[in-house]
């Protein structure tokens, strides 16, 4: 019933159009809408050198909060309030695809003569779906890599070389787990690698925790750990039909790395802030390095108490050190008042003007391949090392965040399921009966089609 409920509001899309209000359907307004407040600045910018390229055109600004966003999107393409072009993310964009809300790039000249070469390899793939259609102008693109405090580290007796080349495994933990343990420090100052620690009162955790189970896919959390361990989300890379959640690859993965809060290595779920975040766990002192995404870059630079470092991912079993990789898009809304602008935007925005433009600004990487040194050099000069979050794509050592179908659902079956591991300490096993739940999904989406 939950399932069903879910996808109603979805379902109630097709044939809405979009436009917020009486003013918008004026030919020369576009709605523009977007989530990130640390992009807004720079996409105003943005907007404002189209605007002077394009003295016919308006382009209004809408930003909401990830937590209000998608429902608010939701709400204004049924009530027809909805925006002309979009901040989209990979895991949104299948079911607005089927359901034709998205205007394919390749139906607007603008769009259309957007050149894939000019992009970070993999991300047009990314934004096209199984009909051959792009769906979305690559906005930017986030792997995920180690935060850790230098003074913390240095007072641990390490150094930054202490972490290149470490490795992890899901026996014993190898050199990664061996460093987190001496980072971590009980009440009474003894590491979690010494004597007498105790694992129920500790001060500074070798490792912070962000979302309670890690989500669809443990992008910012686990992710690495199980892709280095050969584990892949799906059975392809993009637009997989069958899920891999009954790997025991995946499953000793989990057992080891949820294993490390009952180590006292990491916050239990008793412990654990949702709120807070680990960048504010990094920030407090309460953890002494974290896994985060590329695009919390800046949040990390902006700590004013100690030097940030950085550190890739841990070598696993496979013999890499393999971070998930996403990127988000700008995609056009089918039933626009105004199409040509709204093209027009979508298409200045992955251009080399707008994107070298917030490349400069440092708050994320943009899409463009032309851009990532001007980010990467932002970075630098606000303190943090950018090449941990560089590397594996220049290497090819990433793994795609899932883009399927039923991405809604696949995420109401896996959140809990997740978060039952972490917080209850069941085996990882039971996500065997939670994949079997998902891929009937797809199963009964092919009887259909049939």
């Amino acid at each position: 019933m939950a399932l069903a409920a879910s996808a109603v509001p979805l379902f109630a899309l097709t044939g809405c159009g979009a436009g917020a209000d009486a003013e918008a359907t004026a030919t020369g307004v576009v709605d523009y809408w977007m989530w990130d407040t640390n992009q807004l600045p720079a996409y105003q910018k943005c907007a404002e050198m189209f605007e002077a390229e394009h003295p016919d055109q308006d382009v209004r600004i809408t930003q909401t909060g990830w937590g209000d966003y998608w429902t608010k999107l939701t709400a204004g393409f049924i009530a027809d309030t909805g925006p002309d072009v979009f901040t989209n993310h990979v895991s949104k964009y299948p079911q607005f695809a089927e359901l034709e809300v998205l205007a394919p790039l390749e139906e607007h000249p603008a769009t259309a003569a957007l050149d894939p070469e000019d992009y970070q390899d993999g991300l047009v793939d990314l934004w096209t779906g199984p009909d051959g259609h792009q769906y979305g102008v690559p906005k930017d693109w986030d792997t995920v890599a180690a935060f850790y405090n230098e003074e913390l580290l240095a007072e641990a007796g390490l150094t930054p070389a202490d972490l290149e080349g470490w490795s992890w495994n899901p026996e014993d933990g190898g050199s990664f787990e061996d460093l987190v343990a001496h980072l971590t420090v009980d009440e009474n100052g003894v590491r979690g690698d010494e004597p007498g620690f105790d694992k129920d009162h500790v001060a500074v955790y070798g490792l912070g925790i962000s979302e309670a189970g890690g989500s669809t896919a443990g992008q910012g959390q686990w992710s690495a750990f199980a892709a280095s361990n050969g584990w892949r989300v799906t059975n392809e890379p993009l637009w997989g039909d069958h899920y891999n959640l009954d790997d025991p690859s995946l499953h000793e993965t989990l057992d080891w790395y949820f294993g490390l809060s009952d180590k006292g290595y990491m916050p239990d779920y008793g412990q654990f802030n949702a709120a807070e975040g680990v960048n504010a766990q990094l920030a407090s002192g309460s953890a002494a390095m974290v896994l985060d995404g590329a695009w919390m870059i800046s949040t990390y630079a902006g700590i004013e108490d100690f030097p940030v470092g950085t550190a890739r991912t841990p070598v696993g079993p496979d013999g890499t050190a393999t971070t998930m990789l996403n990127g988000l898009a700008d995609s056009i809304v089918k039933d626009t008042d105004n199409p040509e602008g709204a093209a027009q935007w979508a298409a200045f925005m992955g251009s080399a003007q707008c994107q070298q433009e917030v490349a400069r600004a440092g708050v994320v990487f943009p899409s463009r391949q032309d851009a990532t040194p001007l980010a990467a050099e932002a970075y630098r000069q606000m303190g943090i090392d950018p090449e941990p979050f560089i590397a594996p794509v220049q290497e090819g050592n990433t793994v795609y965040f899932p883009v399927t179908k039923f991405g809604a659902d696949v995420s109401a079956l896996m959140t809990p399921a997740l978060e039952d591991i972490y917080a209850n300490r069941v085996p990882a096993s039971v996500l065997a009966e939670t994949n079997e739940a998902i891929n009937v999904l797809f199963e009964t989406d092919e009887t259909d089609d049939s």
